[in-house]
């Protein structure tokens, strides 16, 4: 028996190639990806401006369908997190964060995550598999449609995507970008370049790949102001160092939406939240400005799990840190934690995994490594 289509799979030329393929004129495809992306129906049936000649062939073949949701956690906050079961074992995370001027989706890309950085529960889980573009797109086709139920309303509820669920996004490339290409469609979800966010450890061809093919706005994850400490934080960097990441990110802003460069930096106590950190961070950004960088950046607040090893800087030596350099001209923000109570917040994302990478005997070797960070005599405490 012939495995059913899911339709989640296609972005629009796609569909558009799976229509004819069915000996469907190409507006057909158009119609069907409206009812799917903007109404959230999956019932052929009720899709009453296509022929019932097509939806018979549609009935027979394909399906829209989105992974089960195994549990669903509101904060008090109104954080939500849906736990998606993505089958083998597996179970992926996606997060709903409401503002008042917005609606952000967390989504992820993979179950689990092969970059294994130091402060990252996903990273802990180690990585089984990367996810399929109809698990990707489903994320945001079923919270978007749950709300509006859940919220009564027929008004677009999610305003922006980031892709920083589960998973580096870069290392899912291929099943990545059809996804952006929905998120973007004006017959999807309309949503703009600006307000869809990949996040990237430092995956630096891809990088490269994305500014060509379908420039969004990127965020990257630094963590560190040198190679030395970033390569026990985030091990990529021993791959992709800070000098290529920083010229692939100047090369990514000729065409992003933005005219910045969001740097995630989570702040940890006794590791990476010094002064001289700090300064050393606005060296680095100084440099590269000359060649065309320009930053924004974020300071996450690190949200400790047991296996870590690390702790959370407190809020006076981050807010000093920030300081530091915003006075130097870099904009910075510290990221308010959201969700933090029912395990949703930055870094906390961890689904469950059926780990093929023997991630743990590799987090075992990294925490025999000591850290010597930079520590000022007196400071913020």
């Amino acid at each position: 028996m012939t495995t059913p289509v899911n339709l989640l799979d296609l972005d629009l030329e796609g569909l558009a190639a799976y229509c004819e393929s069915l000996g469907e004129k190409r507006f057909r495809a158009t119609q069907l990806f409206r009812w799917i992306h903007q109404r959230g129906v999956s019932d052929f049936d009720r899709m009453s401006d296509l022929a019932r000649s097509l939806r018979e062939k549609l009935a027979g073949q394909a399906v829209v369908a989105a992974p089960p949701v195994m549990s669903q956690h509101e904060s008090k906050d109104g954080t939500i997190k849906w736990l998606f079961d993505v089958g083998g074992g597996n179970a992926i995370e996606a997060v709903f964060i409401p503002e008042d001027d917005r609606g952000t989706l967390c989504v992820s890309s993979q179950a689990g995550c092969a970059v294994g950085c130091r402060f990252c529960s996903t990273g802990h889980q180690g990585f089984s598999r990367n996810l399929t573009t109809g698990e990707i797109v489903a994320q945001l086709w079923f919270a978007e449609h749950f709300l509006r139920q859940h919220l009564g309303t027929e008004e677009r509820v999610i305003s922006n995507v980031v892709m920083m669920g589960m998973g580096e996004p870069l290392q899912n490339y291929d099943r990545l970008l059809p996804a952006l290409r929905v998120m973007l469609d004006d017959h999807g979800y309309g949503l703009s370049r600006r307000r869809v966010t990949v996040s990237t450890s430092g995956v630096v061809p891809m990088i490269e790949r994305l500014a060509r093919d379908c420039p969004v706005a990127l965020a990257v994850s630094l963590h560190a102001p040198t190679d030395e400490l970033r390569d026990h934080l985030v091990p990529l960097n021993r791959k992709y160092p800070i000098d290529e990441l920083l010229r692939s990110c100047i090369a990514y802003l000729a065409s992003a939406p933005r005219d910045f460069i969001t740097f995630e930096y989570c702040l940890l106590d006794g590791v990476n939240d010094a002064p001289e950190q700090a300064e050393a961070l606005v060296e680095l950004m100084r440099r590269y400005a000359a060649d065309g960088l320009k930053a924004k950046f974020n300071l996450i607040p690190f949200n400790p799990f047991p296996q870590s090893g690390l702790k959370r800087s407190p809020m006076a030596r981050v807010q000093a840190f920030g300081k530091l350099l915003n006075e130097a001209g870099i904009v910075t923000t510290v990221r308010k934690t959201r969700g933090d109570d029912i395990d949703a917040a930055c870094g906390q994302l961890a689904g469950d995994v059926q780990d093929r990478t023997r991630v743990h005997e590799r987090m075992a070797r990294q925490r025999t490594v000591v850290l010597h960070p930079v520590r000022p005599a007196s400071g913020p405490r």
